[in-house]
Protein backbone atom coordinates (compact mmCIF):
# COMPACT_ATOMS: atom_id res chain seq x y z
CA UNK A 1 0.00 0.00 0.00
CA UNK A 2 1.19 3.49 -0.64
CA UNK A 3 1.77 5.82 1.90
CA UNK A 4 1.85 9.56 1.62
CA UNK A 5 3.06 12.12 4.73
CA UNK A 6 0.40 15.12 5.88
CA UNK A 7 1.80 17.68 4.09
CA UNK A 8 1.24 15.53 0.60
CA UNK A 9 -2.02 14.29 1.54
CA UNK A 10 -2.79 17.99 1.81
CA UNK A 11 -1.90 19.09 -1.21
CA UNK A 12 -3.71 16.46 -3.10
CA UNK A 13 -6.85 17.47 -5.97
CA UNK A 14 -8.71 15.56 -7.30
CA UNK A 15 -10.98 16.51 -10.49
CA UNK A 16 -14.83 15.16 -9.14
CA UNK A 17 -17.89 14.85 -11.39
CA UNK A 18 -19.99 14.84 -8.92
CA UNK A 19 -20.57 13.20 -5.10
CA UNK A 20 -24.38 11.92 -3.87
CA UNK A 21 -26.15 9.17 -2.24
CA UNK A 22 -28.18 7.10 -3.25
CA UNK A 23 -30.30 4.55 -1.69
CA UNK A 24 -29.57 1.80 -4.74
CA UNK A 25 -25.72 1.20 -3.70
CA UNK A 26 -23.36 -0.27 -6.34
CA UNK A 27 -23.26 -4.06 -6.94
CA UNK A 28 -21.65 -5.30 -4.20
CA UNK A 29 -24.11 -3.37 -2.13
CA UNK A 30 -27.39 -3.39 -3.78
CA UNK A 31 -29.46 -1.92 -1.17
CA UNK A 32 -27.39 -0.26 0.95
CA UNK A 33 -27.64 3.81 0.70
CA UNK A 34 -24.17 5.15 -0.43
CA UNK A 35 -22.00 8.06 -1.32
CA UNK A 36 -20.58 8.02 -4.84
CA UNK A 37 -17.45 9.96 -5.35
CA UNK A 38 -17.51 9.94 -9.23
CA UNK A 39 -14.09 11.23 -10.58
CA UNK A 40 -13.51 12.55 -14.02
CA UNK A 41 -12.69 9.73 -16.46
CA UNK A 42 -13.42 8.16 -20.21
CA UNK A 43 -16.32 7.75 -21.00
CA UNK A 44 -18.39 4.89 -20.13
CA UNK A 45 -21.28 2.54 -20.85
CA UNK A 46 -24.14 1.95 -18.48
CA UNK A 47 -24.69 -2.37 -18.61
CA UNK A 48 -28.10 -1.65 -17.05
CA UNK A 49 -29.70 0.68 -18.99
CA UNK A 50 -27.26 0.44 -22.37
CA UNK A 51 -26.67 4.35 -22.02
CA UNK A 52 -23.54 5.95 -23.42
CA UNK A 53 -22.30 8.64 -20.83
CA UNK A 54 -19.09 9.85 -19.63
CA UNK A 55 -17.91 11.94 -16.43
CA UNK A 56 -16.47 14.67 -18.33
CA UNK A 57 -15.50 18.33 -16.95
CA UNK A 58 -16.42 19.01 -13.29
CA UNK A 59 -14.24 20.61 -11.03
CA UNK A 60 -10.48 20.22 -8.63
CA UNK A 61 -11.25 19.21 -5.44
CA UNK A 62 -9.00 19.51 -2.45
CA UNK A 63 -9.08 15.98 -0.56
CA UNK A 64 -10.31 17.50 2.72
CA UNK A 65 -13.22 19.40 0.87
CA UNK A 66 -13.93 15.94 -0.87
CA UNK A 67 -14.08 14.22 2.75
CA UNK A 68 -16.31 16.93 4.29
CA UNK A 69 -18.87 16.56 1.73
CA UNK A 70 -18.67 12.99 1.52
CA UNK A 71 -19.25 13.38 5.44
CA UNK A 72 -22.24 15.68 5.25
CA UNK A 73 -24.55 12.76 3.63
CA UNK A 74 -24.32 11.01 6.92
CA UNK A 75 -23.85 7.44 5.31
CA UNK A 76 -21.05 4.65 5.90
CA UNK A 77 -20.53 3.27 2.26
CA UNK A 78 -18.67 5.09 -0.09
CA UNK A 79 -17.83 3.76 -3.53
CA UNK A 80 -15.59 5.49 -5.50
CA UNK A 81 -15.67 5.40 -9.52
CA UNK A 82 -15.24 7.03 -12.98
CA UNK A 83 -13.68 5.81 -15.63
CA UNK A 84 -9.68 5.38 -15.05
CA UNK A 85 -9.43 6.35 -11.48
CA UNK A 86 -6.09 4.98 -10.71
CA UNK A 87 -4.87 7.32 -13.85
CA UNK A 88 -5.85 10.38 -11.09
CA UNK A 89 -3.39 9.07 -8.05
CA UNK A 90 -4.68 11.18 -5.67
CA UNK A 91 -6.96 8.74 -5.83
CA UNK A 92 -4.97 6.20 -3.73
CA UNK A 93 -5.03 9.19 -1.01
CA UNK A 94 -8.89 9.59 -1.12
CA UNK A 95 -9.26 5.70 -0.68
CA UNK A 96 -6.97 5.61 2.47
CA UNK A 97 -8.06 8.90 3.86
CA UNK A 98 -12.23 7.12 3.79
CA UNK A 99 -11.09 4.10 5.40
CA UNK A 100 -9.76 6.42 8.11
CA UNK A 101 -12.57 8.11 8.50
CA UNK A 102 -14.47 5.17 9.44
CA UNK A 103 -15.89 4.70 6.06
CA UNK A 104 -16.21 1.38 4.37
CA UNK A 105 -14.50 2.16 0.95
CA UNK A 106 -15.41 0.20 -2.03
CA UNK A 107 -13.60 1.36 -5.68
CA UNK A 108 -15.34 0.51 -9.04
CA UNK A 109 -12.47 0.45 -11.51
CA UNK A 110 -11.97 -1.45 -15.06
CA UNK A 111 -9.61 -4.57 -15.30
CA UNK A 112 -7.01 -2.78 -16.97
CA UNK A 113 -5.82 -1.04 -14.20
CA UNK A 114 -3.01 -2.32 -11.41
CA UNK A 115 -4.98 -2.52 -8.11
CA UNK A 116 -1.91 -3.65 -6.12
CA UNK A 117 -1.25 0.10 -4.34
CA UNK A 118 -4.93 0.26 -3.45
CA UNK A 119 -5.08 0.34 0.00
CA UNK A 120 -5.94 -2.96 1.61
CA UNK A 121 -9.45 -1.90 3.61
CA UNK A 122 -11.09 -1.11 0.31
CA UNK A 123 -13.34 -3.49 -1.76
CA UNK A 124 -12.64 -3.52 -5.36
CA UNK A 125 -14.95 -4.24 -7.63
CA UNK A 126 -13.21 -4.60 -11.23
CA UNK A 127 -14.80 -5.06 -14.68
CA UNK A 128 -13.64 -7.96 -16.20
CA UNK A 129 -14.09 -7.29 -20.33
CA UNK A 130 -15.91 -9.95 -22.25
CA UNK A 131 -15.22 -10.33 -26.02
CA UNK A 132 -18.59 -8.70 -26.79
CA UNK A 133 -17.35 -4.89 -25.18
CA UNK A 134 -14.62 -5.15 -28.13
CA UNK A 135 -12.28 -4.85 -24.87
CA UNK A 136 -11.29 -7.88 -23.97
CA UNK A 137 -7.82 -6.61 -24.60
CA UNK A 138 -7.54 -4.39 -21.84
CA UNK A 139 -8.19 -6.93 -19.36
CA UNK A 140 -5.33 -6.72 -16.55
CA UNK A 141 -5.41 -11.08 -15.81
CA UNK A 142 -2.61 -10.25 -13.03
CA UNK A 143 -5.23 -8.87 -10.91
CA UNK A 144 -6.70 -12.09 -10.75
CA UNK A 145 -3.89 -12.92 -7.93
CA UNK A 146 -4.21 -9.67 -5.97
CA UNK A 147 -8.16 -10.24 -5.78
CA UNK A 148 -9.63 -11.35 -1.69
CA UNK A 149 -12.62 -12.41 -0.23
CA UNK A 150 -14.06 -8.67 0.23
CA UNK A 151 -13.37 -7.80 -3.52
CA UNK A 152 -15.60 -8.48 -6.60
CA UNK A 153 -15.00 -9.42 -10.26
CA UNK A 154 -18.17 -8.02 -12.31
CA UNK A 155 -18.53 -9.11 -16.02
CA UNK A 156 -20.98 -8.00 -18.52
CA UNK A 157 -22.64 -10.21 -21.09
CA UNK A 158 -23.89 -9.43 -23.95
CA UNK A 159 -24.39 -12.64 -25.67
CA UNK A 160 -23.95 -16.66 -25.06
CA UNK A 161 -20.39 -16.29 -26.65
CA UNK A 162 -19.69 -13.74 -23.53
CA UNK A 163 -21.56 -16.29 -21.13
CA UNK A 164 -19.56 -19.25 -22.14
CA UNK A 165 -15.81 -16.78 -21.73
CA UNK A 166 -17.28 -15.54 -18.26
CA UNK A 167 -17.99 -19.67 -17.62
CA UNK A 168 -14.41 -20.25 -18.73
CA UNK A 169 -12.57 -17.61 -16.77
CA UNK A 170 -14.11 -18.18 -13.53
CA UNK A 171 -13.24 -21.84 -13.87
CA UNK A 172 -9.58 -21.29 -15.02
CA UNK A 173 -8.74 -17.98 -12.57
CA UNK A 174 -11.07 -20.14 -9.78
CA UNK A 175 -12.54 -16.74 -9.48
CA UNK A 176 -14.98 -17.91 -7.03
CA UNK A 177 -12.94 -19.17 -4.74
CA UNK A 178 -11.36 -15.23 -4.45
CA UNK A 179 -14.37 -13.32 -4.46
CA UNK A 180 -17.68 -12.49 -5.30
CA UNK A 181 -18.38 -12.90 -9.30
CA UNK A 182 -20.96 -10.78 -10.83
CA UNK A 183 -23.06 -11.41 -14.01
CA UNK A 184 -24.58 -8.37 -15.66
CA UNK A 185 -26.32 -9.06 -18.81
CA UNK A 186 -26.31 -5.99 -21.65
CA UNK A 187 -29.77 -4.63 -21.03
CA UNK A 188 -31.64 -5.45 -24.86
CA UNK A 189 -28.86 -7.72 -25.87
CA UNK A 190 -29.12 -10.66 -23.36
CA UNK A 191 -33.00 -12.18 -21.58
CA UNK A 192 -32.00 -12.20 -18.22
CA UNK A 193 -34.24 -14.81 -17.63
CA UNK A 194 -32.09 -17.24 -20.24
CA UNK A 195 -28.97 -16.27 -18.56
CA UNK A 196 -30.48 -17.37 -15.09
CA UNK A 197 -31.21 -20.59 -16.63
CA UNK A 198 -27.96 -20.88 -17.77
CA UNK A 199 -26.33 -20.12 -14.78
CA UNK A 200 -28.67 -22.66 -12.70
CA UNK A 201 -27.84 -25.50 -15.33
CA UNK A 202 -23.55 -25.15 -14.97
CA UNK A 203 -23.91 -24.85 -11.10
CA UNK A 204 -21.75 -21.41 -11.72
CA UNK A 205 -21.08 -20.56 -8.21
CA UNK A 206 -21.80 -16.50 -8.93
CA UNK A 207 -24.52 -13.70 -8.97
CA UNK A 208 -26.37 -12.11 -11.65
CA UNK A 209 -28.43 -8.33 -11.80
CA UNK A 210 -31.77 -8.39 -13.09
CA UNK A 211 -33.53 -4.66 -14.13
CA UNK A 212 -37.30 -6.06 -13.54
CA UNK A 213 -39.79 -2.44 -13.77
CA UNK A 214 -36.42 -0.86 -13.75
CA UNK A 215 -35.51 -1.85 -10.60
CA UNK A 216 -31.72 -3.44 -10.09
CA UNK A 217 -32.99 -6.91 -8.17
CA UNK A 218 -29.67 -9.23 -7.42
CA UNK A 219 -30.83 -13.24 -8.30
CA UNK A 220 -28.27 -15.70 -5.96
CA UNK A 221 -30.13 -18.92 -7.36
CA UNK A 222 -26.57 -19.67 -8.62
CA UNK A 223 -25.39 -20.05 -5.84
Amino acid sequence: MAVMDTGTAAAVRLRITEIFASVQGESSRVGLPTVFVRLTGCPLRCTWCDTAYAFTGGSSRALDDILAEVARHGLRHVCVTGGEPLAQKGCLALLSALCDAGHEVSLETSGALDISEVDARVSRVMDLKAPGSGEVAKNRYENMALLRAHDEVKIVLADAADYDWARAQITTHALDRRCSVLLSPVAGALDPAELAEWVVRDRLPVRFQLQLHKILWNDARGR
